[in-house]
């Protein structure tokens, strides 16, 4: 029999993608307003807030993929989000799921609206990035780790 996702972590999970996109929407709408695009400014460490676009994907990865990156980024939603409804009575599944769905969301508003993602923060020796970049990290790390905790808790002892 196959669990079904209790509807409080539909919620739990609608909560922290909503976060996570209003977040990524209004640091961003800060960054381009305080920089003009191409534009960066030591921060401090070598770390640089920069107004830059990604048309690619994953860091910057797949640049001007066009379609192939609008498919990539819709089978990669949808393989989460049935995931999620088979799974969702998993201790915890809600929080990667909002985590990744918030920050896929966020970058899919910034395609639509610019045509590319509005990266922003600039570390040494890696690609620009963003508040929905980081959270899809995030969610990445700790669904392997959710899945890992439950896998671990069903081996016998």
């Amino acid at each position: 029999m196959r669990a079904t996702t209790p509807p409080g972590a539909w919620g739990r999970a609608g909560l922290v993608l909503a976060c996570v996109l209003i977040a990524d929407q209004a640091v961003k709408a800060l960054v381009t307003s305080s920089l003009e695009r191409g534009e960066q400014r030591d921060l401090f460490a070598g770390i640089k807030l920069v107004n830059v676009r990604n048309s690619g994907v994953a860091f910057g990865q797949l640049q001007d993929g066009g379609l192939i990156v609008g498919v990539v980024i819709a089978l990669a939603v949808i393989v989460l989000v049935v995931y999620f409804a088979r799974n969702g009575s998993r201790p915890w599944i809600w929080l990667p799921t909002g985590l990744l769905l918030g920050g896929a969301l966020g970058n899919i508003v910034d395609r639509l609206r610019e045509g590319a993602v509005i990266d922003f923060v600039k570390l040494p020796y890696w690609p620009a990035f963003n508040v929905a970049d980081s959270a899809i990290t995030i969610g990445v790390i700790v669904l392997l780790f959710v899945m890992w905790r439950e896998d671990a808790a069903r081996r016998p002892a």
